[in-house]
């Protein structure tokens, strides 16, 4: 129940003061207008895709059964406690083939201009509204801007903590120097290119247009640099800082890494410094080692291998994903836990990835119900395509049957696409089309 009674606002820039230090509050019941306090317009909408290298073991990951009486595969088996906010998805596709991590963020094929992903079209539809537009993290990078240009990805835990939680050296004065030399070279550019932007024929004004584009998306992020330069960073309690502001030890293996990285997703979601994540939990084409359970394959090998080892691994993996489900039930902001309101696509851009493959691709779709989604069922649109149709995972020809389903797409009306689409929809964009799209996914809005 709301028990605020008066009009009056907290503003989230208060600060406590005591002992020569300055503590930013957390975000507070009474920073909400009362007439907005029930509005769950107000709370921030939030998105983290986390891709898994090299594919999966398609056998073991294959949920049988749609609807709401699916029983969850071997791999899947550690999400069962969170049964009521996830949504496996089986049968999407996408053109792409191999080794293209990029796939998974744009759903486009390998070697074409990928254009925007779809963590990009989420950051314009926020607009500004954090300290950091998107935070791409881990071994390979996902994320594009419009012009196809991949994005730098942070491998360092320790170097994500201090970017998003400790005040660079030299201060205010010199970071915003730094942005006023950026901003000075970028009007210099500008003016440059359009002293002789009318010598040029139509075909190079439209490369130039192309690149003036850049140019100026460049200058706006320069100008909300500069603009939150007087807003303080986060304060991060000390323990939660020791614990976080480090990188792990090889001994701890993918598992100390993949706790300490959500660890910190979690804590950038809870202190609003961003709402876009791409994470990719190993580097492409080689792959994580998990000594810590026994395995010192990568991924990619095991992939080939189709072993007992990569099942291992993957289930490893699914079950640090529901790890970081639990930190984000456990974790809260004014108006209730935060898997509430943040949308988490767990997954692969390839399914089998002996054969390097990409329909059937495996997904799981977790939370975000107070952004319109809805959970309990397997989608599986496979048997949307083609109704008769029936898994075989327990006999000799499973193998050949799965690889298959994996290689030509059951329903060639389920691009992935459609499910980037339905998400950035859910976080306000105003899309209608993302690349290879269809239509958004009914089955998992309300």
């Amino acid at each position: 129940m709301n028990i605020i009674h008066n009009t009056t606002r907290i503003s989230r820039r208060h600060f406590l003061k005591g002992a020569g230090v300055a503590m930013a509050l957390p975000l507070l019941d009474g920073m909400v207008p009362v007439r907005a306090a029930d509005e769950k317009a107000l709370r921030p909408r939030r998105s983290i895709f986390i891709s898994l290298p090299d594919g999966v073991h398609v056998r073991a990951w294959q949920i049988a059964e749609a609807g709401p009486k699916y029983r969850l595969s071997q791999s899947l088996a550690p999400l069962e406690k969170h049964r009521s906010r996830i949504t496996p998805i089986s049968g999407l596709h996408h053109k792409g083939g191999g080794h293209s991590p990029a796939s998974f963020l744009t759903g486009g094929p390998t070697g074409s201009k990928l254009g925007i992903s779809i963590d990009q079209v989420m950051v314009k539809a926020i607009d500004g509204q954090t300290r950091f537009s998107s935070l791409e993290i881990g071994g390979d990078g996902h994320a594009y801007n419009a012009d196809g240009i991949q994005l730098p990805n942070e491998k360092s835990p320790s170097r994500i903590f201090e970017r998003f939680f400790t005040e660079p050296a030299g201060g205010i004065a010199r970071q915003r120097r730094n942005l006023e030399r950026r901003g000075s070279v970028l009007d210099a550019v500008l003016d440059d290119a359009r002293s002789f932007g009318n010598q040029l024929g139509h075909q190079d004004r439209g490369r130039l247009e192309d690149y003036l584009t850049s140019v100026r998306e460049v200058e706006i992020r320069v100008e909300r640099s500069n603009s939150w330069l007087d807003k303080p960073r986060p304060q991060i309690a000390p323990d939660v800082a020791t614990r976080l502001h480090r990188d792990p030890s090889a001994a701890g293996g993918l598992g100390e890494y993949m706790r300490l990285m959500y660890d910190l997703i979690v804590l950038a979601f809870q202190t609003d410094v961003t709402r876009v994540v791409s994470f990719s939990t190993g580097q492409e084409n080689s792959g994580s080692f998990s000594p810590e359970i026994g395995i010192t394959t990568g991924r990619h090998s095991l992939s080939h291998k189709q072993n007992e080892e990569l099942i291992r691994s993957d289930i490893y993996n699914v079950e640090l994903f529901s790890g970081f489900l639990d930190r984000l039930v456990e974790t809260r902001d004014a108006g209730g836990p935060l898997i509430d309101t943040t949308m988490a696509l767990f997954g692969s851009h390839m399914s089998n990835g002996s054969t390097h493959v990409s329909a059937n691709l495996p997904f799981v779709l977790a939370g975000g119900t107070e952004l319109g989604l809805r959970h309990g069922s397997h989608i599986d649109f496979n048997k949307v395509g083609k109704p008769e149709f029936a898994y075989e995972l327990d006999n000799e020809r499973a193998r050949e049957h799965l690889n298959g389903i994996c290689r030509v797409p059951v329903n060639p009306r389920a691009p992935h696409s459609n499910l980037l689409l339905t998400m950035a929809q859910k976080m306000g964009a105003r899309i209608d089309r993302f690349n290879s799209s269809t239509g958004t996914i009914a089955d998992v809005v309300i």
